[in-house]
């Protein structure tokens, strides 16, 4: 079994007032071998070596914490969270939050499906595409905070996303260096589905690498034309 080494970052996150306990190490150590183990037989992560894990994964993920404050009790959900990035990490070290983690592929929902039941803890698995879960009336606009990694262009994201998030909740959107014209891009998006004009939150992950978050808040209901079918959002963004 890997030991990932946590006290490369416990500093960081005691700086912007998160601690790494000892249980919330343990919990991600585990689902750090379990994405080594499973990744060999389903493609979960192409990065699988220990420090990358740890930087690239799990404190990134953790950023999240700094740059967005999740209430206690807050329901999330994690569109298109694929190998359970950011939504498991944010369970593990925010376990009071009511997760729903959304996925098209129904292996990685398996493979989530294990892991929570290793760490001991819950969340909603649901295997469906954003576009169709989001004129769901169960999950629509149901949302404290709708989150997403490295899924789709931001315009494009905007509409995947934001139709779950009620009003005087927020979007928020996890990118990288090119975030601001990402940002600069989606303005109508933002607009036409209810939220306020975004900032970006720029964070350093290693050296020169960074990690950008994009903040909305939603003031509006959207309207219940969004999202759209995907061949029309893929062909005309918002």
């Amino acid at each position: 079994m890997q030991k990932f080494d946590f006290e490369k970052i416990k500093p960081q996150c005691e700086n912007f007032g998160f601690m790494l306990t000892e249980d919330i190490c343990e919990k991600l150590n585990l689902y750090g071998n379990m994405l080594i183990e499973w990744n060999e037989k389903i493609n979960l992560t192409a990065i699988t070596d220990p420090d990358g894990i740890l930087y690239k994964h799990f404190y990134d993920c953790l950023l999240f914490l700094k740059a967005v404050d999740i209430p206690k009790n807050a329901s999330v959900i994690d569109v298109g969270t694929g190998a359970g990035f950011p939504g498991m990490v944010l369970k593990i070290a925010r376990p009071d939050i009511n997760l729903t983690l959304l996925d098209g592929l129904n292996k990685r929902l398996t493979f989530l499906s294990e892991v929570l039941c290793k760490l001991n803890l819950t969340a909603d698995l649901v295997h469906s595409r954003a576009e169709s879960l989001g004129q769901d009336k169960k999950y629509r606009e149901k949302f404290d905070i709708a989150t997403a990694r490295a899924v789709a262009n931001l315009p494009v994201l905007c509409e995947y996303c934001v139709p779950f998030v009620k009003k005087g909740g927020t979007f928020v959107a996890m990118k990288g260096a090119a975030a601001a014209s990402e940002a600069e891009s989606a303005q109508n998006a933002y607009k036409v589905l209810g939220c306020e004009k975004p900032t970006v939150q720029i964070e350093t992950l290693t050296g020169e690498e960074e990690r950008a978050f994009i903040i909305a808040k939603k003031i509006s209901q959207t309207s219940p034309k969004y999202p759209r079918n995907n061949s029309k959002i893929s062909k005309s963004a918002l």
